[in-house]
């Protein structure tokens, strides 16, 4: 027994001088501020363009958002059968549309015909948008219609596909064009996804966080190795919780900040949770109802 203990302290002595020694030798660098993250406030982001006031990714939506004075709109986006790129989240069609089958199988022309408000109903049950969506809107058509919102943008179509393949390189290629650098965030569930688009945009685009980047900084953060914690993300934009892990800490949202990161979190819907996640030092609220997430946010601003 004597034996063990003497072990297990050995091992304890050495733990702590390997996390003592990292200390002295690491450098945490936190990231280049950009324009895009340039707030001193918490920033509402209308989810979809407002899912819950409108049907989502119809420019019907984006304008009502725009009309109740949001920050900005966090969108997906996905590629036509013609590879033009529209703001859509599902892989499939069928839960918001009159069409079946994945936006890849149709053209441009084809999606603009359809209505994307087909299974849209305000809580009184009736349909008011059936019919009148306007069908699919193109990123392209977003930048140019809302030249001053910040857009956060995920990439949806996954890098083993045909679509997910190229859909970094053209979405680029529509930033560059809408000279966009400067008010756009992008981002991808895929790592790999956000690692191909910054070989085009070479750090001139502020970056989200994909999945393993995050899982990475908060096993950093949670086992006292944060000082090591080297970021490779401009903005992180997360659920409360990921798996057993809670992300809505206020010491890892403070561990983010030393790093010049700010933290968004989606989809949150409650007043009571937007108040909270605020009060621990989120910078952005990402939300389906964008009207009640701009009252908490006004609330919360400094002075106020």
């Amino acid at each position: 027994m004597e034996k063990k203990k003497k072990v297990a302290l050995t091992v304890a002595a050495a733990g702590a001088a390997a996390w003592a020694g990292s200390r002295m030798l690491s450098k945490p660098q936190g990231r280049d501020p950009l324009p895009a993250l340039d707030y001193d406030r918490p920033i509402v982001l209308a989810h979809r363009g407002g899912a819950g006031l409108a049907p989502e990714s119809t420019m019907t939506a984006f304008r009502h958002a725009a009309e109740l004075g949001v920050h900005g709109f966090e969108i997906d986006i996905h590629l036509t059968k013609d590879e033009e790129i529209i703001v859509f989240h599902d892989d499939s069609l069928d839960r918001t549309t009159d069409l079946r089958g994945r936006p890849g199988d149709y053209t441009l022309a084809e999606l603009k015909q359809a209505d994307f408000a087909y299974h849209f109903s305000p809580g009184d049950g009736t349909f008011p948008y059936r019919g009148k969506s306007g069908g699919a809107v193109t990123l392209k058509e977003l930048l140019e219609e809302f030249p001053h919102m910040l857009i956060n943008i995920d990439m949806k179509d996954a890098p083993d596909t045909y679509e997910g393949g190229i859909i970094p390189s053209k979405l680029w290629r529509v930033i560059e064009e809408a000279d966009a650098h400067n008010r756009v965030i992008v981002t991808s569930f895929f790592d790999s996804q956000i690692d191909r688009f910054n070989l085009y945009a070479r750090n001139q685009v502020a970056l989200g966080a994909g999945e393993q980047e995050v899982r990475r900084a908060y096993l950093a953060f949670a086992s006292g190795f944060g000082h090591l914690y080297q970021p490779e993300a401009d903005v992180f934009q997360i659920p409360v919780r990921s798996g057993v892990f809670p992300l809505d800490l206020a010491p890892f949202i403070r561990f983010l900040a030393k790093r010049n990161i700010p933290v968004h979190y989606w989809t949150i819907n409650e007043r009571e949770q937007m108040d909270r996640l605020l009060l621990a030092g989120a910078m952005g609220i990402i939300s389906d109802h964008p009207d009640i997430a701009l009252e908490a946010a006004a609330l919360d601003a400094p002075g106020e």
